[in-house]
């Protein structure tokens, strides 16, 4: 609540991170200098300013892409440290990195000087800060008024809201019925000070308080609408406009801002490379199943992508040729609901087999990601007729970019039942994030090199 404030305060975070990282630099720098060691580091006047900006750029952009400042107003102790030491680790890698490609050869022990400094630093004023921020908002900070309108029960549950929900001072200096709100609020206004009116109301009576909302855009008095006539919607509400046709937005897959672009330059550097570095495994493979069974080497299928587009998935043969017109006959066989999953699926050929225990036989996905019909990371695409089978609740995993692998992977691929598959599919739409991709990456290597869930 209140964004144009916590705006402010994570502005004068991100500030903040500049000056620590900075500090921790020189501290680290002046710690080395004075260290007795055979080595002797210096730096040149140009290599340290330049050092010095990109570390603060490369802070900067770590804090904002994990929505680091976001959360420093919040009192959770774990995801602060945990996002501190993110942080700071990623960004000293990203500091090895730019001395290896500029050849600036740094101090190790200076290095790893600055990262302790930089946790040090970052850890002990976000520690506190919850608290630098209630101090200075409540103690100093002009009291922020409002005025609630709606029920006895409901601005009064709303009021203990917002003065829990904020390390701003709240003063309700107000509450009125929607009823009579159009006779009091005016001479409210007239004879005090109002920040914003909220108002708390149902659905209904928004259109019979028209009047009211144009009383307050005429005086320039903030207003807002509080939506929770939609209890059982947990979708994203954002507002925006078409024209000038204001539209309320839920959405209940990530939008389409910075984090997803970054998602998809990604996927295009990483299907790229490994098109490239793993063209003689890809090879081998093909000239494998060329040789051992009769039938075209790569296998396509129609499947449903992003919010049910279709498109042609492709993968190695893993099958004997005609493995669809078989289906019916090895139906009794199937042991999930709608998806077709068979453990010994006789279908599959000696070559497919070994193709499939370490997913060889998807790498020709990385065409798919290339082309933006899939991700490295999102839920599997399914078969059009099993999209047509799924109940309403399983359709919302079609609401991003299908993937090479997601958090089914991880849980044990194959042996995942299908309610389960689902969920967890829905879950990682629910709580994405970039750092949630890596993990899942991090995590789906070493199952993919024990071949260990696959059929």
């Amino acid at each position: 609540m209140f964004a144009h404030q916590r705006k402010k305060l994570q502005l004068l975070f991100a500030i903040a991170d500049v000056l620590l990282t900075i500090a921790a630099f020189e501290i680290a720098y002046a710690a080395r200098t004075e260290l007795p060691l055979d080595r002797v580091f210096f730096l040149r006047p140009d290599v340290h300013i330049f050092l010095l900006c990109f570390c603060a750029l490369v802070w900067l952009s770590l804090g904002f892409l994990y929505h680091v400042y976001e959360l420093l107003y919040s009192s959770n102790l774990v995801r602060m440290l945990k996002n501190t030491f993110r942080q700071a680790i990623l960004g000293v890698t990203a500091v090895v990195v730019v001395q290896y490609v500029l050849r600036l050869d740094l101090s190790r022990s200076f290095l790893l000087v600055f990262l302790l400094c930089n946790l040090s630093l970052l850890a002990a004023f976000r520690r506190i800060s919850p608290r630098l921020v209630s101090h200075f908002q409540r103690g100093f900070g002009a009291p922020y008024h409002l005025v609630l309108v709606g029920s006895e029960a409901r601005t009064r549950a709303f009021g203990d809201l917002v003065r829990r929900d904020t390390p701003f001072r709240i003063e309700v200096i107000a509450c009125m019925d929607d009823a009579d709100c159009a006779a009091k609020l005016p001479e409210l206004l007239q004879r005090s000070v109002v920040d914003e009116v909220i108002f708390a109301v149902d659905s209904p009576a928004l259109s019979r308080l028209e009047d009211t909302f144009l009383i307050c855009d005429e005086q320039g008095v903030r207003t807002r609408v509080a939506i929770d006539f939609f209890p059982h919607v947990n979708s994203e509400i954002t507002l925006d406009r078409v024209g000038g046709a204001p539209l309320l937005t839920f959405s209940a897959a990530p939008l389409d801002d910075l984090r997803l672009v970054l998602k998809r330059v990604f996927d295009i550097v990483t299907s790229a490379t490994a098109l490239i570095v793993l063209s003689p495994l890809m090879a081998l493979a093909a000239l494998l199943i060329k040789l051992t069974s009769p039938g075209p080497v790569i296998f396509r299928q129609r499947r449903c992508g992003l919010n049910g587009r279709q498109f042609t998935l492709l993968k190695f043969r893993s099958m004997v040729d005609n493995a669809h017109a078989m289906r019916g006959e090895l139906a009794h066989l199937n042991e999930r609901e709608i998806a077709f999953k068979i453990s010994n699926d006789p279908r599959v050929t000696p070559v497919g087999r070994w193709l499939r225990k370490f997913s060889i036989d998807e790498l020709p996905q990385l065409i798919n990601i290339l082309r933006g019909d899939m991700s490295v990371v999102g839920p599997r695409p399914p078969l059009l007729e099993e999209a047509e089978r799924y109940q309403p609740w399983q359709r919302r995993r079609l609401r991003m970019r299908p993937g090479l692998t997601c958090l089914w992977a991880i849980a044990g691929r194959d042996k995942v039942d299908f309610n389960s598959w689902m969920r967890l599919d829905i879950s990682y739409i629910e709580n994405w994030s970039l750092g949630l991709d890596w993990s899942i990456i991090l995590k789906t290597i070493p199952q993919v090199i024990a071949g260990r869930g696959a059929h």
